[in-house]
Formats: C-alpha cells, structure tokens, sequence
C-alpha cells in the first residue's frame, strides 16, 4: 500500500505538470511544502525547497497597510460591536495566531526545531533587493541549475494570483523594478507594536540575523 500510494503521488504531480506545461523546470509555490519535507522527500528523494523570508515587523507592516487602504469598504475581520480586531495590536495578534502569516512562522519555527532547514534554501528579501545578482546566483548553484542573467530593472509580471480562491493574502502586484523597500514599521505600527513583535519572536530575528 506504502510503494502504491507514494508511486500513485509522483505520477500524479508528474501528470499534473505534463498537462500544463512543456517547461524542463517546474517550481512548485505553496507555504506548506517545508513542514511536510519528510513526506515529499518520499516521492521525490532530496526536494529542493527555498524558503524567502523578510523581517516579520515589516510583513505585519504590509498587512496593516493593506487593512488600512480601504476605510470605505467593510471588512470583515472588523467588528466594533465586540471589540474585535478594532486596534492595530488587537489585528496583529489575530495575524500572529491565523493563516497565513501566523500559520507560517509556526511551521518555520517547527522546521527549525526538527532541523529541516539544513536542508533547505532560506532568501532574505531585503538581500534579493540589495544584492540580487549574488542572491540569485546562490538560488541557481542551489538547484544545480545554469545560471540565468535576470534584468532587475524591466521585471514582467508572468503569473497571476487568484485572489478569489486563496484569499486578497497581501499585495500580488510585481514592481517593476527590484529595489530596496525603505521600512515603515516603527511609523506605522508604533514602537510599541514593533518592540512586542521583536520580543515574542526573538528567535526568528536571531536566526535570520535581523537587527533591531
């Protein structure tokens, strides 16, 4: 039952990219694909998984921008009757402890203490912005793949998300040019908000090597 089912799996993601594309490489994206790297590693041994992590006061940053941007529209995780979600520390605890970001951290963090990420690719995406020839480079000699000259400064937006099946999960639209995001924490969560952040996720800084 073990060799059918795994064997039923492989021929079924095998199937499923065959029937979409003709391309030689094929990157599968979904935020799951790390805690389950036993499993994978059945139906393809070795996967190779890359994992592009930012400061987490910056992504909460982003969220709440987002929550922000439209006062005129009602929003449903929002209900001032009952008090919930009605203050930026109130939401951030409620992204902290739900999908996708709080889900996200939790699988990272149980990936670190089951040692996965010594198998994985981790990119900073603040390094993808400053230094993006060397970080792609290092994405390239991961995968065992020829190095590709990229034009950081003409990107084309090629794939779509579709927000109506996985939700609006932050703003999908590519810039056209990869640059350095200048962070807008402090001013825009409050120190408060951004020193409880740092320190309810200390390891997560220390692990990525994000300075305060």
């Amino acid at each position: 039952m073990k060799k059918g089912f795994i064997n039923f799996c492989r021929k079924g993601m095998d199937g499923f990219y065959e029937a979409i594309t003709d391309k030689k490489y094929v990157v599968d994206k979904s935020r799951g694909w790390g805690i389950h790297y036993d499993f994978l590693n059945l139906i393809y041994p070795n996967p190779k998984i890359i994992c592009l992590v930012r400061d987490l006061r910056d992504i909460l940053t982003s969220m709440e921008k987002n929550f922000r941007s439209h006062p005129d529209k009602h929003n449903e995780m929002l209900d001032w009757s009952t008090g919930r979600n009605t203050t930026t520390p109130k939401r951030i605890d409620t992204w902290m402890s739900s999908p996708p970001v709080g889900l996200a951290i939790e699988r990272l963090s149980e990936i670190i203490r089951q040692g996965i990420d010594s198998k994985m690719l981790f990119i900073k995406f603040e390094d993808l912005c400053i230094y993006p020839e060397f970080t792609m480079k290092s994405v390239y000699e991961y995968l065992g793949l020829p190095i590709f000259k990229h034009d950081f400064d003409n990107i084309e937006q090629v794939t779509k998300e579709d927000d109506e099946v996985y939700g609006i999960f932050g703003d999908h639209k590519i810039r056209k040019k990869l640059e350095p995001i200048p962070s807008r924490a402090k001013s825009l969560l409050g120190p408060d908000v951004t020193e409880w952040i740092w320190n309810n996720y200390a390891w997560f800084f220390e692990k990525f090597r994000y300075n305060k």
